[in-house]
């Protein structure tokens, strides 16, 4: 249950919202009567915060205009909240190069908690274990990031200065649709218009972003999350291997999802007899082949392997050591 200080901190929160707040309302998100929020009321008067009565039909409670709720005023599920997002964010590998950021502010967040809930809280982040390392990805410059959010949010055009994989410099103008934050790394997606089509790009690679002038709609429907998964799955790869796996697109997305794969419905060729539907066509780009077979055995689906040959003689070597093991008595 709640105490009272917190469920102060909760009304404060609550009128910091805005507009007016009925004594109804307040009784039913506060969880208490409408003489407790009275009085909790009172409290933010006697801590000079400018609570208004309204009165009338509509009436209730408001801020006094003008007013700003002091900084650090957290409840303990709050602050606890605020420091695992942190830590998390850093152990991901989602800070920005000003790596110190969320270190300090971790730190400034620490001293102000009251003592019984610091020792619970450094026993959480004590025994917290993430299976992502941190910096083990490197991170996007804070103002890039920043500069990219704002004209995703504003539709507007920007500037980027590009280092692509291979070394090769560029500046080009980008329509962004949004950022994507996937498995430790931070890409913008949106429409370049110099190459006419879309694209996708790191941000730990953009070393400057300006905005420029003017605005753009992008299309109805976007989803940046799909396109950058897209994108990952049709990057270069020291190897392509093509399957057709008989099952549902879900089925295979268990365990080969977007950013690995690529499914598409197309019945099977050549010697895949004699059910001839609920074939599906996966594309899969790799550096390395070992994974593939265990996963292709989990799916427990009828897959026909099209290339490499080096693919299909490690599903084999698999198969033999399978049924070696199960054959083995002791």
């Amino acid at each position: 249950m709640a105490r009272p200080t917190q469920r102060v901190l909760t009304l404060l929160e609550l009128l910091q919202s805005g507009g007016i707040r009925t004594l109804a309302e307040l009784s039913d998100r506060l969880g208490v009567d409408e003489r407790t929020v009275r009085r909790y009321v009172d409290h933010l008067i006697d801590l000079d915060v400018p609570v208004e009565s309204v009165r009338g039909r509509y009436g209730g409670y408001r801020l006094g205009l003008g007013y700003r709720m002091p900084p650090l005023m957290l409840s303990d599920d709050e602050a606890l909240a605020v420091l695992l997002g942190l830590v998390a964010a850093r152990r991901a590998g989602l800070a920005t190069t000003t790596g110190t950021a969320s270190e300090t502010a971790a730190a400034k967040i620490r001293r102000v908690l009251p003592e019984r809930l610091a020792r619970k809280v450094d026993a959480v982040l004590e025994s917290l274990a993430f299976t992502a390392p941190p910096g083990e990805f490197p991170a996007p410059q804070t103002t890039v990031l920043l500069a990219v959010a704002d004209a995703v949010r504003h539709r507007r055009p920007i500037s980027i200065r590009y280092t692509a994989a291979d070394g090769r410099r560029s500046e080009r103008t980008l329509h962004p649709y949004g950022l994507v934050a996937h498995s430790g790394r931070w890409y913008v997606t949106g429409a370049d218009p110099g190459a006419g089509e879309d694209r996708t790009f790191r941000l730990d690679r953009i070393e400057d972003a300006r905005t420029l002038p003017g605005s753009f709609e992008p299309p109805a429907g976007i989803d940046p999350v799909q396109r950058v998964l897209s994108e990952l799955a049709k990057a270069p790869y020291r190897h392509e291997v093509t399957l057709r796996i008989q099952g549902t697109a879900e089925q295979i997305r268990t365990r080969l999802p977007a950013s690995v794969a690529i499914v598409e419905e197309q019945p099977p060729t050549g010697s895949v007899e004699p059910e001839t539907e609920g074939w599906l066509r996966v594309e899969v780009r790799a550096e390395r082949l070992d994974w593939l077979p265990p996963v292709l055995a989990s799916l427990d689906l009828r897959f026909v392997i099209e290339r490499p040959d080096e693919l299909r003689t490690l599903v084999i070597a698999l198969a033999d050591r399978l049924a070696a093991s199960a054959g083995r008595r002791t």
